[in-house]
């Protein structure tokens, strides 16, 4: 272990999951979300990245924070594994995998990595509570935008057959990693997204940002059988009508707001 580590502070005032996804992008290391902050730690110097994260937040015109320091190493991982909690959702409880399983729940493993993903976020936690109340057993699912692969585990845990995509492969890698630790299966993977899917499916998730969500609705929606449920969330409030537009000719079931953070339950 190397004498001295280097952290990484962030915080954004706004575009939160954007300034997530290029740290995500620019560093292999784990990442810590708490109030608002993006805390990267690593032995390699991160002020390059400092100044990455900062020449984006000029040229989106956002005022955003960041601090890096030079600290002494007092063994940051087991720090940093002590900070990181398990989460009850419904009937799911999502944990890290050096916390004991709860009994009474479907237990859900998730290491903290780097594809987004551990069941803290608002949208994941509210994907989660959708996929609860609305995935039957035996549906065949499709993840679009898999991330860590949580949501997709968490359909595989109630029975279903899932299949996932993700136009990044190391979440890809992830997701495949983490259902080995969950020992559960998929069937299909793809590194895309809707537009390549084969055959449809009897429930769509799509927990990404509002942006991407306008722009593949037609891809979502065309892979979804008629009758099916399709799932989508990563979606600010202000963004939410624009959203629901697109999504005007399904039939809206349930509308999850958690802060500013919106899941929205359609059938086709």
């Amino acid at each position: 272990m190397s004498e001295y580590y280097f952290e990484l502070t962030i915080k954004p005032k706004n575009n939160y999951e954007q300034f997530l996804e290029l740290l995500s992008a620019l560093t292999n290391e784990a990442i810590e979300e708490k109030n608002g902050l993006l805390i990267a730690r690593s032995e390699d110097d991160l002020t390059h990245i400092e100044f990455g994260i900062n020449e984006f937040a000029k040229r989106l015109n956002i005022s955003c924070e960041t601090k890096c320091e030079k600290i002494e190493n007092q063994d940051w991982i087991l720090n940093y594994q002590k900070s990181v909690k398990a989460v009850e959702v419904g009937n799911f409880f999502i944990r890290p995998s050096w916390e004991d399983k709860k009994e009474d729940k479907i237990d859900i493993i998730i290491d903290p990595a780097l594809s987004f993903g551990s069941g803290h976020h608002e949208t994941t936690s509210s994907c989660i509570l959708a996929i609860d109340q609305f995935v039957k057993k035996d549906s065949d699912v499709l993840d679009v935008g898999c991330g860590s692969g949580i949501l997709s585990i968490a359909a595989s845990k109630l029975g279903c057959n899932v299949d996932i995509c993700d136009t990044d492969e190391v979440c890809i890698a992830d997701t495949k990693e983490n259902f080995k630790l969950n020992s559960v299966n998929f069937y299909n993977s793809w590194i895309g997204s809707a537009n390549n899917a084969v055959k449809k499916y009897d429930v769509v998730i799509a927990n990404i940002v509002a942006d991407v969500l306008v722009m593949i609705h037609k891809d979502l929606k065309n892979c979804l059988n008629d009758g099916g449920i399709l799932i989508v969330s990563g979606i600010l409030d202000k963004h939410l009508d624009r959203v629901l537009n697109k999504f005007k000719d399904l039939k809206e079931l349930e509308v999850i707001h958690k802060n500013e953070w919106v899941t929205i339950v359609f059938s086709k």
